[in-house]
């Protein structure tokens, strides 16, 4: 008997636009809606940055229910980025303004009063605690902050 051998199948060969040697295959997509530029006003535009460097901003919490357990006495993290002193152009005020790094939200906002007392953080180096008033949660009170920045010589 004589052996028959079969043809082994060819791999089939894909399109020449799939691999983008025929670029005008492709079809032009327009946007259904067309939105206008908005301006958008920080209130930043009339004051001038005096101060600005990457740092971690806590708040201190005297009393907090977390999943039915009662928390005491801790520092609770309110956000990451660029803490700003910002001078008002003509009224010369400084304000300490810090925008969460990647949603730019704003956790904290203060007025820097000459009674504002900063003073060192005890276990660190790289940190200082200062007390403002506070309207995070719509509701004004005074609140403990804490400002923590990458190196001890950048606290300085």
């Amino acid at each position: 008997m004589a052996e028959e051998t079969v043809p082994a199948a060819a791999a089939p060969e894909a399109p020449a636009a799939a691999f983008g040697a025929d670029e005008s295959a492709g079809g032009d997509f327009q946007p259904l809606y067309q939105a206008p530029k908005v301006e958008v006003k920080t209130h930043e535009e009339d004051e001038i940055v005096t101060f600005k460097m990457r740092a971690k901003l806590f708040v201190f919490v005297k009393e907090d229910v977390y999943g039915g357990e009662v928390r005491k006495d801790f520092w609770k993290e309110r956000g990451t980025g660029d803490v700003k002193l910002l001078r008002h152009k003509e009224m010369g005020k400084i304000r300490l303004l810090m925008r969460q790094e990647k949603t730019l939200k704003i956790c904290a906002n203060h007025l820097v009063a000459p009674t504002v007392e900063l003073s060192a953080n005890v276990g660190s180096d790289r940190s200082w605690v200062f007390t403002a008033a506070d309207f995070a949660d719509e509701e004004l009170k005074t609140e403990t902050f804490a400002i923590k920045f990458g190196s001890s010589e950048s606290a300085k």
